[in-house]
């Protein structure tokens, strides 16, 4: 196989499995984040935007696994969120992460 018929094979495979990690995170949204968190604004916890501009990955990755040992590390005074370790596979967990860092501001 030529590289000219390999390229754009991987460039579509690529950009399907981001589609599909987003639409896995807003499922893993719906069902275990929404009562909480909103996309854009702030409902019960920050928003994902908030969210997303302020933290890493691993961190925001350690406060969905361990919220009980992250909130001080992360500057809160309390944390009234539960944890997902047992809920949430690594798929589900990396799902949620990409979808939540989606968020992000975009800077010029």
């Amino acid at each position: 196989m030529s590289i000219r018929f390999i390229l754009p094979l991987v460039l579509i495979f690529f950009l399907n499995s981001l589609n599909a990690s987003t639409e896995d995170g807003e499922k893993v949204f719906k069902q275990y984040c929404w009562g909480c968190h909103h996309q854009t604004s702030v409902a019960f916890g920050p928003s994902f935007e908030e969210i997303a501009n302020r933290r890493t990955v691993a961190e925001i990755q350690g406060h969905i696994i361990a919220p009980k040992s992250m909130y001080k590390q992360l500057g809160h005074k309390r944390s009234v969120m539960p944890s997902f370790k047992d809920e949430l596979s690594q798929e589900q967990l990396d799902a949620i992460t990409n979808f939540i860092m989606s968020f992000k501001s975009k800077k010029d």
